[in-house]
């Protein structure tokens, strides 16, 4: 399996287990925060959802600098906008990485503000740090959230103890 044919393989996997964790964001809840200096629930569901284009952003371009714009900022009303903007993404993402060749993904990749490098990065490491990983850490940040707001956490890497316990077990 190529570089480029298992970051698409992690990617389609763990869309699935984003998914099942955006659809349980209630939108009645979107303005709820567990704390003052934390993101809303809607803020926090809105972020995981756009990062999803970031293997795509990655891929097909050569940086970000956030001061240029370039960007999707979607308009997410409801739960079923999230999930929207999450298949997006990932389809977007998808069709980016498979118009690359491995190559392409060693070459340097850098996130900038106003033309200043805030981190430069081969592509391949730059779509697993900030496409990948950064989902998972805020994919942790909103099982927290749900579970603070008495919502049913799905499981992701098995089943939850809310399955469990669902289950009988």
């Amino acid at each position: 399996m190529s570089l480029k044919e298992s970051i698409i393989a992690e990617l389609k996997h763990e869309a699935e287990s984003t998914r099942k964790l955006l659809e349980r964001v209630p939108s009645d809840k979107f303005d709820w925060k567990p704390h003052e200096k934390s993101m809303s629930l809607k803020s926090l569901a809105t972020h995981i959802a756009n990062l999803s284009r970031f293997a795509g952003i990655i891929a097909s371009t050569p940086y970000l600098d956030f001061a240029e714009g370039g960007l999707i900022k979607p308009e997410i009303n409801n739960t079923s906008d999230l999930i929207h903007e999450l298949q997006t993404g990932i389809q977007t993402s998808i069709e980016a990485l498979q118009s690359v060749t491995d190559e392409d993904l060693k070459q340097n990749w850098a996130l900038k503000n106003k033309g200043h490098v805030i981190f430069e990065l081969p592509k391949a490491v730059a779509i697993r740090n900030v496409g990948m990983n950064h989902i998972y850490h805020h994919r942790g940040q909103l099982s927290v959230y749900l579970r603070l707001l008495d919502v049913k956490i799905p499981g992701m890497y098995g089943p939850s103890n809310d399955e469990m316990a669902q289950a009988g077990f």
